[in-house]
């Protein structure tokens, strides 16, 4: 018998928008769990908790679990402790990035740290971002930011987000970050570590070509596109590579 698939899945623009569930999500989801198949909730936010997201969705019909979700902040503190475990960090962001520095053992604080890591918060404080760009540059901590985006949705409209702030403190240092999140591929291969499952074996499902199709492509994933986002079908032609499937949204695709 042929294995079952497992599905790596963007969340915001594929399952909700905004507080609402986008129609036949939560059946997409429930066919998964019914069809015994490994799945993750991907996100490049980092700023809340696996707990956080959780409540989100099943607030909205999605019977999902706290190990149903992989964020950011997780791949990035994964990444970290891979790289120099139990180190220090300087950190600006929220409780999703500090619980995930704080489970792999990292110590944060603001003095002579190994590493300044960058992720979203509601607000930036400028005396923060000031500590930062003088912890990178006077003392040599290696640069982090957990996403390149530049900007977010929110209630009032688009704010700048985690890679405007990454660019603010590059520009200032000369310094630049290292991005965990995607579009790199190190997040997926985190993600598919921590489902102990392999690349030939999964399919990306997302709604952004500049982001979730480069990454499933450049990590040797099946690619399923859904129009349910921000990607429009007339402008799929202008990007170099192609998604292997486009759906009008998730409530098409059958496990």
């Amino acid at each position: 018998m042929a294995k079952k698939k497992t599905y790596l899945i963007d969340m915001d623009g594929v399952l909700v928008h905004g507080p609402n569930a986008i129609p036949g999500a939560v059946e997409f989801i429930q066919r998964l769990l019914d069809g015994g198949h490994k799945f993750l909730i991907l996100t490049n936010n980092s700023r809340f908790t696996p707990k956080d997201l959780q409540h989100r969705l099943q607030s909205v019909g999605f019977q999902v679990a706290e190990n149903h979700f992989y964020s950011s902040a997780l791949a990035t503190a994964a990444f970290v402790q891979s790289q120099q475990p139990g180190g220090t960090a300087y950190v600006l962001g929220d409780t999703g990035l500090y619980q995930a520095l704080a489970e792999v053992g990292y110590t944060l604080t603001e003095y002579n740290p190994d590493y300044v890591i960058l992720g979203e918060t509601e607000s930036y404080p400028y005396d923060k971002i000031i500590r930062a760009a003088t912890l990178i540059s006077t003392t040599r901590a290696r640069f982090i930011a957990t996403n390149p985006d530049p900007s977010g949705p929110t209630e009032h409209g688009i704010t700048p987000a985690c890679g405007a702030v990454a660019a603010l403190i590059e520009k200032a240092t000369g310094f630049a970050p290292y991005f965990v999140g995607k579009p790199n591929p190190l997040m997926m291969r985190t993600a598919l570590r921590y489902l102990d499952e392999h690349s030939e074996n999964a399919i990306m499902v997302g709604d952004r070509m500049d982001t979730d199709m480069k990454v499933g492509l450049e990590s040797g994933l099946e690619t399923i596109l859904v129009l349910t986002g921000v990607t429009s079908p007339d402008i799929i032609a202008n990007f170099p590579y192609r998604p292997q499937r486009v759906a009008n949204s998730v409530a098409d695709i059958k496990p």
